[in-house]
């Protein structure tokens, strides 16, 4: 066999801490190289650079990635750096910005979940890539969940008839909030102060930050993969309960209605414990699977009922070798031409897209509000 191909990898955008774990995944890829980097040019400087903020995202891929150069301007970047794929981790309201110049430079992209944080903005990301001819895909941790791959096998063998309902909520206490997973610190150890967190990205609406979005997009995305049809029309409400150093909200949720289904997804960034398996949950007319954490530890389990005690467990199948994650995925999609992980295509995420932005331009107006099909953006 001939000697396969190395594809220079870039990244753009430290803002979200996703980062890490994304521009990581490319970097243990044998076929990769790491080029070059450089982050989107903040609304506001940052107060603190500790743990999972922004200049401590970029630091981190130069030392421990192995990432051979940081520029100033990304565009900068993609004029002087030949790059097959750019992983895009900015702000939500840049990633347009990100994809367009991306695609003028005949790069793919990685953007990192949620695709936009408004429908036309989605749209002028797939009208890019789409003239460009190159590709765009979005990733989704969800996606590499085995058990939520092992719930979508089952309902699609009948196993509890016909879907009737999902729920799903996600929510911690804020990103680089105090016991978060990516909770943010000073050099000293302590939380950062809610003047510090009011220097983030994440805590503005005009930057696409706020719980509704980064969390609800879960539940738009998944029912939709899941139901298997279009929505119609979605209701939302989101709120500022406890994060008055910013304007964006630290609640949301949203309800769905599908044809012949509904959805109900909530997003929080004031959880310090779900209280209950925050799912998703299906409901079938025969049954209801919850996607819950194993008791042994070891990761996720697909939980079934079907009324009367009549409990299965259900461990999930291993990941696809060598598709197993969104790094391997991609490279294996563009030396093959084999489709993607549907979560992760462009398309299916237009759909999933116009889903969320009917639940929260329904928050800001007050209404019940119709879901655009992506087809009105594609012509």
């Amino acid at each position: 066999m001939g000697k396969k191909k190395t594809y220079r990898v870039g990244a753009i955008g430290f803002a979200h801490m996703h980062i890490n774990n994304v521009l990581g995944l490319f970097a243990q890829h044998p076929q990769v190289k790491l080029g070059a980097c450089a982050d989107t040019v903040p609304d506001r400087p940052e107060l603190r650079e500790g743990p999972y903020t922004r200049g401590w995202n970029l630091k981190h891929a130069l030392k421990d990635f192995g990432v051979a150069k940081a520029y100033d301007d990304y565009r900068e970047m993609l004029a002087k750096e030949k790059l097959d794929i750019v992983v895009c981790c900015s702000e939500n309201a840049k990633h347009p910005e990100v994809v367009e110049a991306c695609a003028a430079a005949g790069t793919s992209v990685c953007v990192e979940k949620p695709m936009a944080m408004t429908m036309t903005d989605a749209c002028r990301m797939v009208r890019a890539v789409k003239a460009a001819g190159t590709t765009m895909l979005v990733n989704w941790p969800m996606t590499w969940s085995p058990a939520s791959r092992k719930a979508k096998a089952l309902i699609e063998a009948g196993a509890i008839g016909r879907v009737l309902e999902i729920k799903w909520r996600g929510g911690h206490t804020g990103p680089l909030g105090s016991g978060a997973k990516h909770e943010g610190v000073t050099d000293e150890g302590a939380p950062l102060t809610p003047t510090e967190l009011g220097a983030t990205w994440w805590h503005y609406i005009h930057t696409g930050g706020g719980a509704m979005l980064d969390y609800c997009c879960y539940g738009a995305m998944f029912s939709y993969w899941v139901i298997g049809e279009m929505a119609i029309s979605a209701v939302g409400l989101r709120g500022n309960l406890n994060s008055p150093f910013g304007d964006a909200d630290d609640n949301g949720a949203m309800i769905v209605r599908f044809p012949g289904a509904m959805g109900l997804f909530e997003g929080s960034w004031t959880t310090w414990d779900h209280g209950v398996p925050y799912g998703p949950i299906i409901y079938g007319t025969t049954g209801v699977l919850v996607i819950e954490k194993a008791p042994d530890g070891g990761g996720q389990h697909v939980r079934e009922e079907r009324g009367g005690g009549k409990t299965t467990l259900h461990a999930p199948d291993p990941l696809p070798q060598g598709r197993h994650n969104i790094a391997h995925e991609f490279i294996h999609h563009l030396e093959t031409g084999d489709p993607v992980h549907p979560t992760l295509d462009m398309h299916f995420n237009l759909n999933a897209q116009a889903i969320l932005d009917a639940g929260l331009r329904s928050a800001d107006s007050g209404k019940l509000e119709t879901v655009e099909t992506a087809s009105w953006c594609l012509g």
